[in-house]
């Protein structure tokens, strides 16, 4: 062939080539600017760089690759900030494309069945979206290897036989998906090339088959919160490779396998909230952990000592087990060791003197054990600690001076010990203390100055100690506490006036102490106080009458000094000013009658005494006309036939007939799925709420304008008189009060205060609805806020309410809330035929969290989210479900969709609020959105909810309402 002859061929398959390269580059264009154009409205400016315009063609848009051809083998689009509809349909148009990466975006709608065409692809990451429907077969795609679908909200059965081609899979990330249940997928066991499983919160049920031993690639296995059950397989000991074991929060029972310990590359085992049994001994070879979480299972034995040599150990959680003898001496002491959980078991010895050697340490929670010695003095130089939580043991000495002061130190709990010696002003330098919780020690000497320079505080209790001297003025300057427990010391001298400072305080208890002097009357402007106990002191003087204007739920002066006449508004306390001969009350039967100079006082008397008897007259004659009126009532009568027992929670002032005489249809205001709430006034005017739970009841199913409702096994239940106490214990200002409860056999009656203006649902979406301005629904978000905060906050184990929604927060004469029906779902589901009530889903559509609704575990973020619901409803004006959202939708994706611009945001606010308001609303809305991120992770704790609300306060000065310019751009 001649040079020119040779030249021309290749000349002609250059062309040839460039040819194709062309068209595979206009094809793939277009499907790419398809892409861009389907998302352009939602997403302007984030795919700019993809235009026909370009250059280099598809293979420079931003996010793509390109093989040697020109062809488009990759599409990078994580973390982009997209939303609405992918159009997946073209998609398989790319006939090279290997890689689709679309995580953690905001996409949404179905995935469609043409994904199956995509047989090329090696790698396909649709994570963290926002996806609905079922997930498609994937039985065309034999060439994956990782296939990421975790929390993008597909649901219904996951196609696992689809997976029977795909041999070459690498990893499996299904997780925190409401797929529909399934035993552990035969499926996965054959895909021997696996490195990485995360089936976690996705609904795999049964027990791990023994076949997971054949997995020996697996580095990493993660099916937590499921609904897992059986033993851990021996087989598993097969998985040498294994780094990564998580099975928390299932049903698993047994012990280790034997073996267990060959698996030393593990760095991370979490098999905490199961029914393990055993000791820890197969772990002593486990050199190479880094986390270990054993918590809340039936775990005995001692901790190895070979714990106390692990040089990469950091972190230990064992609480909640019934683990004995020692903590290893040495733990901590070779790695950055930063926290220790090992509470509510019964181990002994001293505390491990080096857990913060290096510096590190953040948490020491060793509560409720048996553990003995002092406090070693390493943790004075603990810069980092944040909880030092021993208390509930028997350790003793001195407290080292400088632990007072940690600069980061947020609680020091060193109740139910025998520590002595003082506080030291070193306390000054704690400025981020909230809790010093002190009860039940041998503490001395005088509180010191500086515990007012400690600003952070929010509860104090030192109470049965032995303290004395004055109680320090400075405390006036703790604006935040909400909780000062002083009983049972030695303080002496006057209560500082100061303390009416304390804006917050809602509990005050000085009881049993010498102190001496008048009550200050700054105590009566205490605007949350809910308990005040200055009982057993030498107190003198008035009562001052300030106090008249408190709501408070106790009080008690018994066994002081005081002297003069009694505020009438008090004198339904009856029994809180024995043991004060200088006291005197018209009303109060147990103390001296108050008389007059002028001698009517026998005149006053006799009135009295006639008005009472015409009183008893006229009582008598309507008892016997409703005894006559409820005896043509069947159910009436069998009311007062029936066997009643009455618990009381509070100081009462009637009896179990007073209530029981008005269960009656003209006093019924509610009827729920399992009972009705009648109104009942007794004969001195208070309302009360009173719930009747009849035994044929179901659960409720709709919003209830009063009262929490219950189930039909409550009344007789053990669990029910549990919860029903816990409930009575809870004293708050914004929590519904609890008066006592009446039993019989086959019913309760349940008996609230009253609130006269029904629930929050009520005065915003019904018949009833009021005009709500701006600053009534401030107070009425910060103080739900509030209450929710100390059911979260205000106990050793938060208190979960599990239905907060607007229809639980009741407003009484002055729009002041209260949450009400807190704690009530968890017992409901527990009687739901014997099912664990932790995977059955309690709650209100439109209100759940979405995990909550997937996988039906619950924790405080779920109630964040069900308050951020709420939030949004006091914003908008709108229900949390409305036609105009769409199908399936609620008012969290209407509120996310209207976000695109200040105008959109602006145009969400109810027209009822005020134009000078509509910024302040707009803040609590950027609080809302925090609160019902989908992820719970990202929602803040309700303490810090409180603080956010608090900083949106409206300024109020002569009907001015002064606001800074607010920026609506929102991240969730």
């Amino acid at each position: 062939m001649s040079p020119s002859s040779r030249n021309f061929g290749f000349f002609f398959f250059f062309s040839l080539v460039v040819s194709l390269f062309s068209i595979v580059s206009s094809s793939d264009l277009q499907v790419l600017l398809n892409i861009k154009s389907s998302l352009l409205d939602s997403n302007p400016g984030v795919l700019d760089s993809w235009s026909s315009s370009g250059a280099g063609g598809p293979c420079t848009f931003s996010g793509v690759t390109c093989n040697s051809n020109g062809s488009v083998t990759e599409i990078d689009l994580s973390r982009r900030g997209l939303s609405g509809k992918f159009p997946f349909a073209s998609l398989c148009d790319l006939m090279s494309l290997e890689k689709l990466s679309l995580g953690f975006n905001s996409l949404s709608g179905p995935v469609p069945r043409d994904m199956n065409n995509c047989t090329k692809l090696k790698y396909l990451d649709l994570g963290n979206n926002f996806f609905s429907g079922p997930f498609p077969e994937l039985s065309s795609l034999s060439q994956l290897q990782y296939l990421y679908l975790n929390n993008s909200a597909f649901s219904g059965a996951f196609p696992w036989k689809s997976l029977q081609n795909a041999k070459e899979l690498v990893v499996l990330s299904l997780g925190d998906n409401p797929f529909d249940a399934t035993p552990f997928p035969e499926e996965i066991v054959s895909m021997t090339k696996l490195t990485w499983i995360y089936l976690s919160n996705c609904s795999i049920t049964g027990e791990i088959p023994p076949k997971i031993g054949d997995l020996t690639e697996l580095r990493s296995l993660e099916i937590s919160d499921s609904f897992l059950t059986g033993v851990i397989p021996p087989e598993i000991v097969k998985l040498n490779k294994l780094w990564r074991l998580e099975v928390y929060n299932n049903n698993l029972t047994g012990k280790f396998p034997p073996g267990f310990g060959a698996l030393t590359n593990l760095t991370y085992l979490d098999t905490s909230t199961n029914s393990l049994e055993g000791d820890l001994s197969e772990l002593r070879s486990l050199t190479n952990l880094i986390s270990l979480q054993l918590f809340e299972n039936r775990l005995t034995g001692e901790i190895p000592p070979e714990f106390g040599e692990f040089k990469f150990l950091v972190n230990l959680s064992l609480y909640t087990n019934k683990l004995t003898g020692p903590i290893p001496q040495g733990l901590g002491s070779l790695a950055d060791f930063d926290f220790i959980d090992a509470s509510e078991n019964q181990l002994t010895g001293p505390i491990p003197p080096d857990m913060c050697k290096r510096g590190k340490m953040k948490a020491v929670l060793l509560l409720q054990n048996k553990l003995t010695g002092s406090i070693p003095e390493t943790y004075a130089n603990c810069l980092t600690l944040e909880r030092f939580r021993v208390s509930n043991n028997s350790l003793t000495g001195t407290v080292p001076v400088r632990l007072w002061g940690l600069p980061k130190v947020e609680i020091i709990d060193l109740a139910m010990n025998n520590f002595e010696g003082p506080v030291t002003g070193e306390i000054k330098n704690a400025k981020t203390l909230g809790t010093l919780n002190l009860a039940f020690n041998k503490f001395s000497d005088e509180l010191p100055d500086e515990i007012g320079d400690v600003e952070a505080l929010t509860k104090v209790e030192i109470n049965d100690n032995r303290f004395s001297g004055e109680i320090p003025s400075s405390i006036g300057k703790l604006k935040g506490l909400s909780s000062l427990m002083m009983q049972s010391n030695g303080f002496s001298g006057s209560i500082p006036d100061s303390i009416g400072k304390c804006s917050a305080l809602s509990d005050l208890n000085m009881a049993e102490n010498s102190l001496s002097g008048e009550i200050p009357h700054t105590l009566g402007s205490l605007p949350t106080l809910n308990a005040l106990n200055l009982s057993d002191n030498k107190l003198s003087g008035r009562i001052p009458d300030s106090l008249s204007s408190l709501r408070l739920s106790l009080l008690d002066l018994s066994n002081n000094r005081l002297s003069g006449r009694v505020p009438l508004s008090l004198s339904s306390y009856n029994g809180s000013f024995n043991g004060n001969p200088g006291l005197c009350s018209t009303t109060i039967k147990s103390l001296n009658r108050c008389i007059n100079s002028t001698g009517s006082g026998r005149v006053t008397r006799i009135f009295v005494t006639c008005i009472v008897l015409g009183s008893l007259i006229l009582l008598a004659s309507l008892v016997c006309f409703l005894y006559l009126k409820k005896s043509e009532k069947k159910e009436m009568r069998t009311l007062r036939h029936e066997s009643w027992s009455i618990k009381s929670f509070r100081k009462m002032s009637f009896t179990e007939d007073d209530i029981i005489d008005s269960i009656k249809e003209e006093n019924l205001i509610g009827r729920g799925g399992c009972g009705d709430v009648y109104r009942v006034v007794l004969g001195d005017g208070k309302e009360l709420a009173v719930k009747h739970i009849r035994s044929s009841s179901s659960t409720e199913k709709s919003f209830s304008s009063t009262m929490p409702i219950l189930s039909e096994k409550e009344g007789r239940s053990k669990e029910f008189e549990t919860e029903v106490q816990t409930l009575s214990s809870i004293r708050h200002l914004n929590v519904v009060k609890l008066y006592c409860s009446i039993t019989s056999d086959d019913s309760s009656l349940l008996v609230y205060e009253y609130m006269p203006n029904g629930s929050l649902y009520d005065m915003l979406h019904t018949c009833k609805k009021s005009n709500l301005g701006w600053e009534t629904r401030y107070d009425i978000a910060l103080g739900a806020s509030k209450g929710l905060e100390y059911l979260h906050h205000g106990y050793e184990r938060p208190v979960i309410h599990r239905d907060v929604k607007s229809s639980n927060i009741l407003l009484d004469e002055s729009f002041k809330p209260r949450i009400a029906d807190f704690g009530l779902a968890k017992i409901l589901q527990a009687n739901n035929g014997g099912l664990d009530s932790t995977h059955v889903v309690a709650g209100t559509y439109g209100y759940i969290a979405p995990e909550y609704g997937y996988s039906s575990k619950v924790n405080e973020k779920c109630d964040v989210y069900s308050f951020g619901v709420v939030l949004m409803e006091l914003v908008t004006g709108k229900k949390p479900i409305e036609a105009e959202y769409g199908e399936s939708k609620d008012i969290v994706n209407w509120v996310s969709n209207n976000l695109k611009s200040k105008e959109s945001v602006m145009e969400i606010v109810d027209k009822k609020i005020g134009e000078m308001y509509r910024e302040d609303a707009i803040k609590i809305l950027r609080v809302a959105i925090l609160c019902t991120a989908r992820q719970p992770g990202l929602r803040p704790t309700m303490r810090s909810v409180v603080h956010m609300i608090e900083d949106a306060e409206p300024c109020r000065l002569m009907g001015i309402v002064i606001s800074k310019e607010s920026d609506v751009k929102i991240k969730s």
